[in-house]
């Protein structure tokens, strides 16, 4: 009995890469950004977590799931999944700079997984889930290494584990991945890893939340 309980939240929490393309939904609707708009990029972990919760945030107009921060050329799911692509899966997030600043989306970033993990978030684990702030600009950097050092010394002794890197190619991930937690409600993972994530973000920050998130 005890193997069979076993089999069963293996298969439960069988973690992101066990996603098969075979239940692929319908795809996003098309996203257009405005002449304001501004992109950030950030990995911590499973993308289907990270582009809810980036959603769920006032003056985040789109997020997209994806790969960034490695060597290998146009990665795929499945490619990604060996570890050996130098890729992490990656959101790239469209806000409005006049509703929501970077400092802020930093804060969500570094509020919304443990920063601490080294190589993953439970029950992902991998390069290609370490945690990792991109930047863009000279000024994005600061912001981001300002971030660390004061966390560091007020909450986490000094064990951040994340990197900072300069943004050098997103690659937009499968079309099946993009607003995976919205339509897939019922998946395993979803249901028991993902809702929850997003759940304790919306509980820490509801000051952050857009109007249909509180819900």
């Amino acid at each position: 009995m005890k193997s069979v309980v076993l089999t069963f939240f293996f298969a439960l929490f069988i973690a992101c890469n066990g996603y098969s393309k075979k239940q692929e939904m319908s795809v996003k609707e098309s996203y257009v950004p405005s002449a304001k708009t501004k992109v950030a990029y950030f990995a911590s972990g499973c993308f289907w977590c990270v582009e809810a919760i980036f959603e769920s945030v006032k003056g985040v107009e789109e997020a997209v799931s994806g790969y960034a921060g490695g060597f290998t050329k146009n990665p795929t799911y499945q490619t990604i999944g060996t570890g050996k692509t130098g890729h992490a899966e990656t959101v790239a997030v469209y806000y409005n700079p006049d509703e929501v600043s970077f400092q802020t989306l930093v804060d969500v970033f570094f509020g919304s997984h443990d920063p601490t993990t080294v190589n993953g978030q439970h029950p992902d684990y991998g390069t290609q889930y370490r945690s990792i702030a991109f930047y863009s600009n000279d000024s994005e950097k600061v912001i981001i290494t300002k971030t660390i050092a004061s966390l560091n010394k007020e909450v986490y002794a000094g064990k951040i584990a994340t990197q900072v890197a300069k943004i050098e190619k997103f690659y937009k991930a499968e079309e099946y991945h993009q607003d995976f937690e919205k339509r897939n409600p019922n998946n395993g993972y979803v249901r028991n890893v993902s809702i929850p994530r997003l759940n304790r973000f919306k509980k820490k920050f509801p000051q952050l939340l857009k109007e249909e998130a509180k819900h």
